[in-house]
């Protein structure tokens, strides 16, 4: 049962390029927005879509695959685990962010 234990599956879009970020030891990190969409009908049985935002962060071996295809708008699978981290930023307010580490990715379409 622990590989069900905080497992994150997504169908969405990109909404941006994918940042590329190399550490001063070589390793490189990609970030990127991903959108997906989801519908209901509301108590007057009229159809509601909303579309839900989410950061995603991909390490390792991966990096090199997000660098070389993945671009703005198009359809991807994502598989990872959902973190927390926080900062302060430079006025000393303390930020938190929620994001998707991603282990595994699927490229299901072509760009827009």
């Amino acid at each position: 049962m622990n590989a069900l234990r905080n497992k994150v599956q997504l169908i969405g879009r990109l909404g941006q390029d994918p940042e590329i970020k190399t550490f001063p030891d070589g390793n490189k990190i990609a970030n990127f927005s991903m959108a997906t969409d989801d519908s209901y009908k509301d108590q007057n049985g009229q159809k509601v879509e909303r579309t839900y935002w989410h950061n995603v962060t991909v390490r390792g071996g991966l990096v090199k695959v997000v660098k070389s295809y993945v671009t703005k708008g198009q359809e991807i699978a994502i598989e990872g685990k959902l973190t927390n981290r926080s900062w302060e930023d430079k006025d000393g307010i303390k930020r938190y962010m929620t994001e998707i580490v991603c282990n595994e990715l699927l490229m299901l379409g072509k760009n827009n």
